[in-house]
């Protein structure tokens, strides 16, 4: 069994509320869960307005598929969000 997690970390410079940075993570969160096959969580800094950290999570029978879905996943959020991709730090084992 080979797991696959990425951290990610964004930053929204826009958001001023709790409640808009809950919106922009819902939707990050919902796009991903549709488009792969993954588990997927904010994981750090929920109370802070501007900062965004992502948990993910995939499990394969192969190493190159649980890196090339990362990386896929990766990808698509900083494609489809407005917020900075600050850093990714993933690991496969």
């Amino acid at each position: 069994m080979i797991i696959g997690t990425a951290k990610i970390n964004l930053f929204a410079g826009w958001v001023h509320s709790l409640k808009e940075k809950r919106m922009v993570v819902k939707s990050i969160i919902d796009k991903v869960k549709h488009k792969f096959n993954v588990s997927i969580a904010e994981i750090e800094n929920q109370n802070l307005h501007q900062s965004i950290v992502i948990g993910i999570a995939c499990v394969s029978n192969d190493k190159r598929h649980a890196d090339s879905t990362m990386q896929n996943v990766i990808n698509f959020i900083e494609d489809n969000t407005d917020a900075v991709l600050q850093s990714v730090e993933t690991e496969v084992f």
